[in-house]
């Protein structure tokens, strides 16, 4: 059995106990992109928008999702979190291949678990709430490459996406 499950004597799986866990300050980045037609990018950026400042929402929408991904991934871990912040840049064809949005999700605690999910589930959201926003005008975009791109405090240290 891999260390990385587990299961009660039933057989049933359960969260990890961190109790004895010590306290670290912990960081997570993660990222991901929409892609879009030019004509949706230039909305966006432009604010004109029907459904409003779509990056202004999509920015609230995944410092939501944060706070609330233990609700929503089932043995994820409730954790207090001490900063969340969402960025984003918007990419040209000549940048990425792609034109569309970048979207950074930074989020800490200080607590006896990481962040990872946190920030990942926090990108997903805000890129979704960009799909809601925009879909109307463009059904074609495309969310991809949503990934951790860092890591940073508890007892694996840290990483940093290549």
């Amino acid at each position: 059995m891999s260390p990385l499950t587990h299961f009660d004597a039933q057989g049933q799986a359960h969260m990890v106990d961190v109790a004895a866990k010590p306290a670290t300050h912990r960081i997570a980045v993660a990222g991901g992109r929409i892609e879009m037609l030019p004509e949706t990018l230039a909305l966006i950026e432009s604010g004109s928008a029907k459904k409003g400042d779509v990056l202004g929402i999509a920015r609230i929408a995944g410092i939501q999702a944060a706070k609330k991904t233990s609700e929503l991934i089932p043995l994820c871990h409730p954790l207090p979190l001490t900063r969340v912040a969402i960025d984003f840049e918007a990419a040209s064809a000549h940048v990425t291949g792609a034109i569309g949005i970048f979207c950074t999700a930074t989020v800490e605690t200080v607590g006896p678990t990481g962040v990872e999910m946190e920030a990942l589930t926090a990108v997903q959201v805000a890129l979704l709430t960009i799909y809601d926003m925009c879909k109307a005008v463009d059904r074609g975009m495309t969310i991809t490459d949503v990934r951790v791109l860092e890591k940073h405090g508890g007892k694996s240290g840290n990483f940093v996406a290549r």
